[in-house]
C-alpha cells in the first residue's frame, strides 16, 4: 500500500488551497529552473529511466515519445498538447487533477516542454469541466504573474508559453489526432497515420501529445529521482498511478496507489469493498468502459498493471474501475455501452460507422432474448472485422466489450435466448 509520503497528488480531494501559495506549499515550482538547466537530454533520460508510461491509456513509454520530436530547430514552433479531454466512462481522475492541483499540470507543461523542445502547451480541456477549466485558466495566469511562463520562464531564459482550449464534448476528440483536428478549428476526426504528430501535429508543426496525469507527474519525478518513481510497481509497470473506483462498492473513489496492486487489495482497501462482499462480485471492468470485463475468479488474482491484464485478455487503459454485483444484467450494460460507442462514432471509417450500429442492435436483441444462438458467433465474428480496421481505437474500444461479455459470459446470454424461445413455445 502507497504511503502518504510517497503520493504525487497530495491535494486530489481538494482540502487544501488549489491556487499558487498552497501549491508552493506542497512543493511545486520549487527548483523548477534548475531542472531546466539540467538541459533537454537529462530530462528526456530521466523520463525514460522511471519508466513512466502513457496514463491516457495506450501506455506507451513517454520519454521515448518524447525523443520523437525533432532534435534541430525546423524554422516552425513545436508544440505540446494536452489531452484533458477525459471523455472515456468511469474515468474522472484528470478532472480532480485539474481542479484542485493545477498547477502540477501547469508546471509539468513547462518541464515536458523543455525536455521534448516545445515552444508552447495547448491543453485541450473538456467543455463540461467548468470549474476545472476556471481553475487551470487562473493558475496559469498566477505562473505568468510569478514569472514562471512566458517570455523568460523561470528565469531560465527558455520562452514558453501555455494556452487553455475549451472543447465541444465529442468522445472522439480523446483521439489525438481528432484532437489536433479540432484544436485547429475543425471537424474532430482522426488523421491516417503517418505522419505522426512528431513529425506533423498541430498547424502542420512538430507536436507531442500526452494525458494530463503523464504531464503532471513530471515535475515530482525528476525531483525526486527516477530511481524513486520506478520503485513502485514491477518491471516495465513502474510508478504511481491514480484509480478511479466506482459501481458496485460501498466507497467509490479516486485513489493514487503503487501500480501492480492486487485488483482485489484495491478495491477493499480504498473503496469499502464490495457492496454485498466479495462474493457477491459478479464482474468488474478494469480500465474504462473501452476495455474487455473480467469474472470474479480472475479479478481475485489479477495485478493493476499494463502486463497482467492484458494477459488476462483485457488492459489498464485510463485503470478506471467499474465494479459490477450479482444484481447487474451484464448483457444489458453492454449493450449500453454498445449504444455509447454508435453513437459517438465520427462516421469516417466503414467498419466503425457501419459496424457499431449493427453490433448495438444485435445486443438490444439479446438483452431481451429475442434472437438466435447462432448470432453470437455472428456478432463475434463482426466485432473481429471492426477491430483493427479503422484508423483510430473506437472501433476497438467498440468491439471488446462484446468479446469481453461472450468470453466470459456466454453461458449467460444462451440461457436467456433458450428462456426467451420456451416461452414463445408455450405461449403459442
Amino acid at each position: 500500500m502507497l504511503q502518504d509520503k510517497d503520493r504525487i497528488f497530495t491535494n486530489l480531494y481538494g482540502f487544501q488551497d488549489w491556487g499558487i501559495e498552497g501549491a508552493r506549499k506542497r512543493g511545486d515550482w520549487s527548483g523548477t529552473r534548475e531542472l531546466i538547466d539540467k538541459g533537454r537530454d537529462w530530462i528526456c533520460e530521466e523520463i525514460k529511466s522511471s519508466g513512466l508510461r502513457g496514463r491516457g491509456g495506450a501506455g506507451f513509454p513517454t520519454g521515448v515519445k518524447w525523443t520523437f520530436m525533432p532534435k534541430e530547430p525546423t524554422g516552425q514552433p513545436h508544440y505540446l498538447v494536452v489531452n484533458a479531454d477525459e471523455g472515456e466512462p468511469g474515468t474522472c481522475k484528470d478532472r480532480d487533477m485539474m481542479r484542485n492541483d493545477p498547477h502540477k499540470l501547469v508546471e509539468g507543461c513547462l518541464l515536458a516542454g523543455a525536455g521534448m523542445g516545445a515552444n508552447a502547451a495547448y491543453i485541450y480541456i473538456r467543455g463540461e469541466f467548468y470549474t476545472e477549466a476556471e481553475h487551470l485558466q487562473t493558475a496559469i495566469e498566477q505562473a505568468y504573474n510569478a514569472g514562471l511562463l512566458g517570455k523568460n520562464a523561470c528565469g531560465s531564459g527558455m520562452e514558453f508559453d501555455v494556452y487553455l482550449h475549451r472543447g465541444a464534448g465529442a468522445y472522439i476528440c480523446g483521439e489525438e489526432m481528432a484532437l489536433i483536428e479540432s484544436l485547429e478549428g475543425k471537424k474532430g476526426q482522426p488523421r491516417l497515420k503517418p505522419p505522426f504528430p512528431a513529425m506533423m501535429g498541430l498547424y502542420g508543426c512538430p507536436t507531442t501529445v500526452n494525458n494530463v496525469e503523464t504531464i503532471a507527474v513530471v515535475p515530482t519525478i525528476l525531483r525526486r529521482g527516477a530511481g524513486w518513481f520506478s520503485s513502485f510497481g514491477r518491471e516495465n509497470n513502474t510508478g504511481t498511478k491514480v484509480f478511479c473506483i466506482s459501481g458496485h462498492v460501498n466507497h467509490p473513489c479516486n485513489v493514487e496507489e503503487s501500480l501492480s496492486i492486487p485488483l482485489k487489495e484495491l478495491i477493499e482497501k480504498h473503496a469499502g469493498g464490495v457492496r454485498g462482499g466479495w462474493d457477491n462480485l459478479k464482474a468488474i471492468i478494469p480500465g474504462g468502459s473501452s476495455v474487455p470485463m473480467l469474472p470474479k475468479t480472475i479479478c481475485e488474482e489479477v495485478l493493476m498493471d499494463y502486463d497482467s491484464l492484458r494477459e488476462q485478455h483485457s488492459g489498464l487503459g485510463t485503470a478506471a474501475v467499474i465494479v459490477m454485483d450479482k444484481s447487474t444484467d451484464l448483457v444489458a450494460a453492454i449493450a449500453r455501452l454498445s449504444k455509447f460507442y454508435k453513437h459517438e462514432s465520427c462516421g469516417q471509417c466503414t467498419p466503425c460507422r457501419e459496424g457499431t450500429g449493427w453490433m448495438w442492435r444485435v445486443m438490444e436483441r439479446l438483452v431481451t432474448g429475442d434472437a438466435e444462438i447462432e448470432e453470437i458467433d455472428m456478432l463475434l465474428e463482426v466485432s473481429k472485422q471492426i477491430e483493427g480496421h479503422t484508423i483510430c481505437a473506437l472501433g476497438d474500444a467498440a468491439a471488446w466489450p462484446i468479446q469481453g461479455l461472450m468470453r466470459h459470459f456466454r453461458d449467460e446470454v444462451e440461457n436467456r435466448i433458450r428462456t426467451k424461445s420456451r416461452e414463445n413455445f408455450k405461449a403459442a
